[in-house]
């Protein structure tokens, strides 16, 4: 195999973790099977108000949610999610309601996920990025060594992450034809209004003019790098103070010195969220519906986010 003999510019930077033995302990915390049932979710669901004969249980939301949420932590298919919550439901929590897997699979086309995240008091530090899911297709492998021979089909999802708290604040999927800045303001509404925002950062993809006038409608700074070659905006323009003060320092002190100064790499963060939501979850979707993967996709998020929870590492940088 040929090997890559290009020198680096500047050596590799090396990091320590400060929090190891915390951060140790998350780790382990993850694997923990200790499930905790919340007692609403033990109450009689109500029945459906119809006519026909038979009477079928209407379950909430939250249990479908928790359902689905060990369907992705486990891996598994509807019908052995089924049997583990049956098992479950006969060694601790004899009241805890079970849906056929034939429900789990329909109610997940329409399901509202409540994603799990920490509201810290003070304003958010938000990094968006988007990556993509594999639906149908071929390796990369065989695709780079022989060319593909089969449809490829891809679903985009698109994330917004608190650098604070490396807790995903929004998450959405949609086709893989739509623009990074089309997705701006949906990201954004995910987010309750009385919820600070002081930064939105992204890559050079969101430099629109409706992303910067989405920006500035929740009082926020963007940290966008303009596009090579852009040119100010009229003053009129919402986000054109920012941007024209950024073209300007670009000018002077180079693009590299703009994005330390600015704080930009902070956006690596969310960078390394897409290689944990793959890593950890998968590369691919499972579900076969839009419905139901926009529900797949919102739920890893939240498996995601009560894994940040237990532990996240603090790195020094040595040299």
């Amino acid at each position: 195999m040929r090997r890559d003999t290009s020198q680096r510019t500047e050596p590799k930077a090396t990091y320590r973790v400060k929090n190891w033995a915390q951060y140790n302990a998350g780790l382990i915390a993850r694997g923990d099977i200790t499930v905790w049932i919340d007692k609403s979710l033990l109450t009689p669901a109500p029945a459906a108000n119809v006519s026909r004969r038979g009477r079928p249980i209407v379950y909430p939301d939250a249990v479908i949610q928790s359902l689905l949420s060990l369907k992705q932590v486990f891996d598994l298919p509807l019908r052995a999610l089924q049997g583990f919550a049956q098992s479950l439901r006969r060694i601790a929590f004899p009241d805890l309601p079970v849906p056929n897997y034939t429900t789990l699979s329909r109610r997940a086309q329409s399901l509202q996920v409540v994603l799990p995240a920490l509201r810290p008091s003070e304003p958010l530090h938000l990094a968006v990025d988007s990556t993509g899911l594999k639906l149908y297709g071929e390796g990369e492998w065989k695709v780079r060594t022989h060319g593909w021979s089969k449809r490829r089909t891809w679903r985009k999802v698109h994330l917004a992450m608190d650098t604070k708290t490396g807790q995903i604040c929004a998450a959405l999927m949609t086709h893989q034809e739509m623009g990074d800045s089309e997705a701006m303001a949906d990201l954004l509404e995910q987010i309750p209004c009385e919820t600070p925002i002081d930064i939105v950062g992204g890559d050079g993809s969101y430099d629109t003019k409706a992303c910067h006038a989405q920006i500035a409608a929740r009082n926020a700074t963007p940290s966008i790098p303009p596009r090579e070659g852009a040119m100010p905006w009229p003053q009129a323009t919402p986000g054109a103070t920012w941007r024209n003060a950024a073209i300007d320092k670009i000018a002077e002190s180079g693009r590299r010195e703009w994005k330390k100064a600015s704080g930009y790499h902070k956006r690596s963060l969310v960078e390394n969220l897409m290689y944990r939501l793959k890593t950890l979850t998968s590369h691919f979707l499972w579900a076969r519906t839009i419905g139901s993967q926009a529900t797949e996709v919102a739920i890893r998020a939240g498996v995601l986010n009560r894994m940040a929870s237990l532990a996240r590492p603090q790195s020094a940088r040595l040299t």
